[in-house]
């Protein structure tokens, strides 16, 4: 009977599942995908140059500094950040890490940190990795991007025979395969010895559709940081008076412009420490760390993250070093997509007007907050495909969306943008494709032509009887071959040792038998159910073919196998002698595995 039931229900749900995806118009999905794309998250790989001539390319190593900024501008959880650092080797990477709280951006900080110098520097070294990591620990629904601090300078270790042109071919294929994923690199070119290879990195980030950014001084790179942060969230950076300290507390007005900021980032940046009181719209303290306001602060910069503020002005009172610089600067997260409203497709000629329709929408639904419009101003961004040339043309603010119409000017293929901007953020439409070439009508809208000739043949019902009876079968088979392995047992023993990341100690190698196993087990069983390690219960083990066993983190995620970030999420498989190192984001700590059969 229980077997019965889980073919009924494995069949159902997959039909179910063939059912929703034939009747979901074809037409919207390409849309669908780029509404869900504009309110991803960000998945980031920071790179950095740890080669001994950054000793004097950064002195101070506030390329560190500049990356923990960008760590903690990001919000509070659901972001991804990875970390390489790179000689003409990896020397240290951190695998792509779910933010979830405080103590996770702590644990990346604190690798930050942690990084040390080394000989010789290969710039296609460390890029190759990023574009590795994220390939396996990148969220499809997040925007990826990677950030390059480096001089952009090779120095190669004769010994190993390594050439420029090797180098340049590396390099070459990692870009390759940005441009192909969309991935924009941004680089920082760290100049304090006036060395900079600053036509390499900018070549880097142009052909990635990044941006390069050049600093003669450290003190650059937290301002940079931001306009980076800015550039891939689409933001705009709202600069704030700065001050200069007195040693007296001088304020600041903080406005924030409308209920549908979901964050407001304020980062504070100087040469030496300072003090910071925050007071809201009502006059009240604002206690800054709690669930309404979070310090963080470092040797270079503080920031203040409000979380979902409320609107009006916010008084920021910063208390700083007599004589000493201090720069303020804003950036607010929005949860907003801009939306044009489908238009008639069809093949248009010369002459043909196209109205449009655009509304900011927050979770999918229309902005409920009209404020928001008042100051925004939208712009119509038309590119000809066919001769590549560009032109703009404004559009009307209603008051609640933005209006205009299109007027076809040549028997042309034509790509329309939407983009609606004001001082703290933008946002951009969809594309929307306009065939005025005499082909047949395509476009980003579903047609909507009455005709009878476009209706399709139905073939729904004959391909859900079709589907229906290939999912009976192949959920049997899965299904009996599943209850075989669930009983199956493990062979073979596993060393473990638990690295404090903190202090670099590891423990003595315990070795673990596995044969009193059967079916699976977690990795929280094998640690003899220590409490501070309980996240592990999310890798479980699975016995595999031959003495093979497979490994799978339940939550999704990566780990490390034999210095490799690789995707755990739909299980690595096992053989005697691979090594597993397994970043804990809870306890701050490495587990290290070697199986042994």
């Amino acid at each position: 009977m229980l077997r019965t039931r889980k073919i009924r229900w494995l069949s159902g749900t997959m039909v179910l599942l063939a059912i929703l995806t034939l009747l979901l118009p074809q037409a919207l999905l390409p849309q669908a995908a780029a509404a869900q794309a504009q309110t991803s998250g960000i998945d980031a790989v920071l790179v950095a140059d740890v080669s001994n001539s950054m000793n004097t390319s950064d002195r101070d190593k506030i390329s560190n500094e500049a990356m923990k900024m960008f760590i903690d501008m990001l919000p509070v959880q659901g972001d991804k950040v990875g970390i390489v650092a790179y000689t003409d080797q990896v020397e240290r990477e951190k695998a792509m890490l779910t933010i979830q709280s405080d103590a996770d951006k702590s644990s990346l900080k604190d690798f930050i940190d942690q990084l040390g110098r080394g000989p010789y520097t290969d710039v296609s070294v460390g890029v190759a990795e990023a574009m590795n990591i994220l390939n396996h620990g990148a969220d499809p629904a997040h925007s990826p991007m990677i950030v390059l601090l480096a001089d952009g300078n090779n120095d190669f270790n004769k010994t190993k025979g390594r050439t420029q042109a090797q180098s340049d071919a590396d390099l070459a294929k990692s870009v390759k395969e940005a441009q192909d994923q969309g991935i924009p690199v941004y680089t920082i070119g760290l100049n304090a010895d006036g060395k900079l290879n600053k036509d390499a990195l900018a070549d880097l980030a142009k052909q990635t559709g990044g941006k390069s950014f050049i600093t003669d001084t450290p003190d650059d790179l937290p301002q940079i940081l931001s306009e980076i942060f800015a550039d891939h969230a689409k933001l705009n950076v709202v600069k704030l008076p700065s001050v200069t300290g007195n040693g007296s507390y001088q304020e600041v007005t903080v406005n924030v412009p409308n209920d549908s900021v979901l964050e407001a980032n304020i980062s504070i940046m100087s040469s030496k420490p300072v003090e910071v009181q925050l007071t809201d719209p009502s006059g009240q303290a604002v206690d800054l760390n709690s669930d309404a306001a979070k310090l963080s602060t470092s040797k270079s910069y503080s920031l203040v993250k409000l979380l979902k503020p409320q609107e009006g002005d916010w008084k920021l009172r910063v208390k700083g070093a007599p004589k000493d610089s201090i720069d303020i600067n804003l950036l607010f997260n929005y949860d907003l997509q801009l939306v044009v409203d489908p238009i008639k497709t069809k093949s248009y000629t010369k002459g043909d007007k196209v109205d449009l329709a655009a509304k900011l929408e927050n979770g999918g639904q229309p902005l409920q907050d009209n404020d928001l419009y008042a100051d925004m101003k939208a712009t119509l961004v038309v590119k000809d495909v066919d001769t590549g040339k560009s032109e703009e043309q404004s559009l009307e603010n209603t008051g609640s969306g933005f209006a205009g119409t299109f007027e076809v000017p040549d028997n042309h293929n034509y790509e329309l943008v939407i983009r609606a901007e004001e001082d703290s953020f933008y946002r951009e439409s969809a594309p929307i494709t306009i065939n005025a070439g005499g082909t047949a009508g395509s476009g980003s809208q579903p047609t909507t032509s009455g005709s009878e000739q476009d209706k399709p043949f139905p073939w729904l019902p004959v391909i859900l009887g079709v589907i229906a009876l290939i999912v009976v079968g192949v959920g049997a088979w899965f299904l009996m071959g599943w209850l075989k392995r669930k009983n199956r047992g493990f062979v073979g023993q596993m060393v473990v040792e638990i690295r404090d990341e903190n202090t670099g100690d590891k423990s003595y190698p315990q070795y673990k038998k596995l044969v009193s196993f059967r079916g699976r087990f977690h990795l929280h069983q094998l640690l003899q159910l220590d409490p501070e390690l309980k996240e592990t219960e999310k890798y479980v083990f699975t016995p595999s073919n031959g003495d093979r066993i497979i490994i799978r983190n339940t939550a999704g995620g990566t780990l490390e196998k034999s210095g490799r970030a690789v995707d755990a999420s739909s299980g690595v498989e096992l053989k005697n002698g691979d090594r597993l190192s397994i970043p804990l984001q809870q306890a701050d700590k490495t587990i290290l595995i070697e199986y042994l059969v």
